[in-house]
């Protein structure tokens, strides 16, 4: 494409990228959406929108694509017990989510920001470009450049645009994997197990079985890693003992053959921890700025949330838009994000703990009683939960929490990051062009 300068560069064309691009075009920025791949394309995932996701599509006037709705979710414990999370109607969000292949989703939010007036590129961000200290574009590996007064990095776990801006301290970071394959099975409830692979010795992640598109089902684990990412190769030997687990729980007929169809992995970058999400004129959104659900996996909601507060942020000023956003993200995510992360950072090298906290939270009595609660805090609703016994269970849950995590590794990166005196100032130098995107300071 011929030299052109735009408002904003999105790299990466996923939901938190193109909900990012939407918000934009529609207010008139001009906005280039960068991605390698060409669309319709597919992606590893769950394929669940969560309530504060669909809640994004309604306010933004977006129709939900084609899918199936999902109200409550089963747990199964390491013993077998089950215990049923409710799904409530928020304040602020339905009490429903819905399953929607990634093939799906992606394509249509990428089409609406078009349709908004976004200007599709397709190809790969190479190496980056510079005006003084500030990060303003990228050099296609196909050729030529594209560069912006803002970047916003929504290119996923492994984010290059996180690493050439220097935002990503990567032995804190909490890696996870997870791979997933789409099999011919009827899912009544979706569910989540907690899996001992050896007695009391709990799995470090999560396995899953949900509903999806024309009747079939979702099936995947994904393993907490920590800082080391050699070891997301035992989610990928771990698909087939889990699927054998699977047939003896009853929640699938039968074991494919192999090999397994439509396979498929990727990373997660859980909990915000180790990566600063923005800084100067680059913003990170989604699983790019680590905005994945440390106990369950969850980032589809977490990335639109995330793309619509970074736009949000640069359309009020060019000036400030980096603190505006960590402040959002801060008052949104953080009082969940630092106690979580830290339950996962603690836990994922200690099976055993893992396997108690599984037996403990399913036992009859106790998963009877958290249950509604447990809906609410395991999937981020406190923020908009209506009230009642369950918001209590929630809201006793995050203090009990945060009085438990405040000490650790994590808490004390995310005071560092969010709470120190010179968390909300912009650290990089601004180039000297001037943005179109609003008034600059008086």
């Amino acid at each position: 494409m011929s030299p052109r300068r735009f408002d904003v560069l999105v790299v990466g064309a996923g939901p938190a990228g193109s909900i990012a691009a939407l918000v934009l075009a529609r207010a008139g920025a001009d906005v280039a959406l960068l991605d390698k791949a060409r669309f319709p394309r597919d992606k590893a995932c769950g394929d669940f929108i969560g309530p504060k996701g669909l809640q994004v599509l309604a306010d933004l006037g977006v129709s939900e694509p084609p899918g199936i709705d999902v109200g409550d979710m089963m747990v199964v414990g390491p013993t077998g017990r089950r215990v049923v999370l409710p799904c409530y109607d928020g304040i602020t969000y339905p009490g429903r989510a819905r399953a929607v292949t990634r093939t799906v989703l992606d394509d249509a939010l990428r089409t609406a920001a078009l349709e908004a007036g976004a200007i599709a590129v397709e190809g790969r961000a190479d190496l980056p470009l510079w005006s003084g200290t500030t990060l303003e574009g990228f050099a296609l590996g196909s050729g030529g450049d594209l560069r912006a007064d803002f970047v916003i990095g929504a290119d996923g776990a492994t984010s290059h645009v996180a690493q050439s801006a220097g935002l990503v301290d990567g032995p804190k970071v909490l890696w996870g994997f997870a791979v997933r394959c789409y099999l011919e099975q009827r899912v009544e409830l979706p569910a989540i197990t907690l899996w001992e692979q050896t007695r009391w010795h709990g799995f470090a992640g999560y396995g899953w079985i949900f509903p999806s598109q024309g009747g079939g089902a979702n099936v995947g684990v994904g393993i907490g890693t920590l800082a080391d990412r050699q070891a997301g190769a035992g989610a990928v030997r771990a698909l087939p003992a889990y699927l054998d687990h699977l047939v003896g729980l009853g929640l699938l007929d039968r074991v494919p053959s192999l090999p397994l169809p439509r396979r498929l992995g990727g990373w997660l970058k859980m909990g915000m921890v180790g990566t600063s999400p923005a800084s100067g004129r680059v913003l990170l959104v989604g699983d790019a700025a680590g905005l994945v659900n440390p106990l369950q996996g969850e980032g589809i909601a977490q990335a639109m949330t995330s793309g619509r507060a970074a736009a949000e942020a640069i359309l009020g000023s060019a000036e400030g838009a980096a603190a505006r956003y960590r402040h959002d993200l801060a008052r949104t995510h953080l009082p969940y994000q630092r106690i979580t992360a830290a339950g996962h950072a603690a836990l994922v090298a200690r099976p055993r703990a893992i396997s108690a906290a599984g037996r403990l939270l399913t036992a009859p009595v106790v998963g009877h009683a958290l249950a509604g609660g447990w809906g609410i805090f395991w999937n981020e609703l406190l923020d908009g939960a209506a009230p009642g016994g369950a918001r209590r269970v929630a809201t006793a849950s995050t203090w009990l929490g945060r009085a438990v995590t405040v000490g650790s590794g994590a808490s004390r990166w995310f005071t560092h990051t969010f709470e120190s005196p010179w968390a909300g100032a912009d650290r990089a130098v601004v180039g000297p062009r001037a943005s179109t995107l609003g008034p600059g300071p008086g």
